[in-house]
Order: structure tokens, then sequence, then C-alpha cells
């Protein structure tokens, strides 16, 4: 269908039109989440999917709807510098919704959610496309897309400590995984956000989130030899790492606000239980990967 259906539906503030089923307008939406044209994939099949989703036209139907976008996370997995990253990335986006809206009306099931989140580790792990923007296609985003959906889960009221675990891990085998991609479109923001996310839950220990680090702090740290003739510096995965320490240092010290849990509203309120600690192993590792611009100041005479 035409452009101009869905801008009528957008102009009428997004009301859902009854001259077709609701499964043949969610079917045309899924299909457009894949299109290389910005003005239909990201202006209006998402946010008509993700406006809809919001306003409750989906909780009857939530979990199968769920489901089947997971479907789109396989769509072409393993290509790169392809158009299917779009079906990719989007539906990711859009799970993202999906989930909000459970975390906000309590709508499915622990074991539902779960599977949706073994789906998006699974595609973000394996997820080799790694663009930011594409010339005349707009966003493809995925590493961001992917930061914000696993955001979603760690909000979940689902999610105990071993899930905020895994999940974190997944962040970190995506942060130092090997890749041709330096993000140079907010992915350091996107993915740091959702660290910040997991550990607004309080649920991991010190000890744990130090765990967790060191593989980060590895890769950002790593020093090329003298000797050494690179076609870069540096390269794609130790830029990420860096970068993402970077980030992740600057809003655990300037402070960001997370998003409510329903039942606990104020939690995202309390302070971080291992900022103190964290702050320093981030400002270590910082120094760490850069010693020859974080050195210690010499004592004034």
């Amino acid at each position: 269908m035409e452009s101009t259906y869905w801008q009528d539906v957008m102009a009428a503030d997004y009301a859902v039109p009854h001259d077709r089923t609701l499964t043949e307008l969610t079917e045309e939406l899924v299909r457009d989440l894949a299109s290389t044209d910005p003005r239909v994939r990201d202006a209006l099949a998402y946010p008509t999917l993700a406006t809809w989703l919001e306003r409750g036209v989906y909780d009857d139907l939530l979990p199968g709807f769920g489901d089947g976008l997971c479907a789109g996370l396989n769509y072409g997995l393993g290509e790169d510098g392809t158009d299917s990253v779009f079906r990719r990335s989007f539906t990711a986006l859009t799970l993202a919704e999906v989930i909000h809206r459970d975390n906000a009306e309590f709508l499915v099931h622990d074991e539902v959610v779960m599977r949706w989140g073994d789906r998006l580790a699974t595609w973000l792990l394996r997820e080799r496309d790694l663009r930011g923007y594409v010339a005349d296609c707009g966003w493809a985003h995925a590493v961001a897309h992917g930061a914000d959906a696993i955001g979603a889960l760690a909000r979940s009221r689902h999610c105990d400590a071993g899930v905020l675990r895994a999940l974190l891990d997944v962040l970190a085998d995506r942060i130092v995984k090997d890749t041709p991609y330096r993000w140079v479109h907010e992915e350091h923001d996107r993915v740091a956000h959702a660290v910040m996310t997991i550990l607004h839950r309080n649920m991991l220990t010190s000890d744990e989130l130090e765990r967790w680090l060191k593989p980060v702090a590895a890769t950002a740290g790593q020093q090329p030899l003298m000797h050494e003739t690179l076609p870069e510096w540096p390269t794609p995965n130790v830029f990420n790492a860096r970068g993402v320490l970077h980030v992740l240092l600057s809003q655990l010290a300037i402070g960001v606000k997370g998003f409510p849990i329903p039942g606990d509203d104020e939690l995202f309120g309390r302070p971080i239980e291992a900022r103190a600690d964290l702050l320093l192993m981030l400002t270590e590792a910082v120094q760490s990967s850069q010693p020859y611009i974080y050195r210690p100041a010499h004592p004034q005479a």
C-alpha cells in the first residue's frame, strides 16, 4: 500500500483504520520494517507499531506478536553490507517496545519474555553488519537498537540477578568482538545506557561488576608494538571498547535517570549501590587504556 495511506494514519493521530483487519495492517507494517526507504521504515512503520503498542492495541495478542517479530531477527543473519540488516535491526527496536509494554502492564509470562531475550541475545552476538547510518537508506544502527532492547529487558520484572549478569555478558561480548566497524553514531552511548539500566537494579555485587569489566578493559588497554605497521589504530574493537568505557564513566559520574519499574516507581531514583567502586574501576580502566594521556600530573613545584 502506498505510504500516503500510512501518512493519513499518522495525521489521524495513529488511529487504527477500520477498512482492513488488524492482522493485515500489522503484517504490512512488519514487512515495512525491512524497507530501504527511511521514510517508510523509520518514519511510518516503526512509529506506528510503537504507538499502537503503547496504546494497548496489541495487549491481547502480545505473546504471539512478540514471537512473530522474533523471526525477523534471523532474516539474512550473517550477511554484511546488505539490505537485510534493516529488517533485523528494526525488529529488535520494535521488540523493545513490546517488552516496554509488558513492563508497564504485566501482560506476559516470564518464560515468554525470557524466550524473546534469548532470541535478542543470539541475534546481537551474531550480527555482523554494524553500520550506523547508510547513505540513501538511513539508519541501520543494529548495535544501538540491540542495546535499547537489552535495556528494555533489564527493566523487566522477570529479570533476576542471574539474567542481569547474562545481559551484561552479552553486552561485554558484543563490545570486544572483532569487527571492521567503528562505532561512530552514538552506539557507545546506547550500550552504556543499557549497562546503567542494569546497574540501577542493584542486584549485582562489586565483584561481579569487576569480573564483567575485565574483558572490556583488557580490549581497551591493548597497545600497538612500536615496530608494528598497522592499517589503522586503534583497531575497531579497541576503539569501541575505549568509547564504551569513556561514556560509561561519564554517565556514572554525571548520573543517568533510568526508567521506573511498575510497582516500584522509586527504583531508578535510588543511588547505584556499587557506584563508588565502579567509578574507581572505570577510572583505572580508562587510565590504563591510554596511559600516555591519562598519566599522573606532576606535583607543583
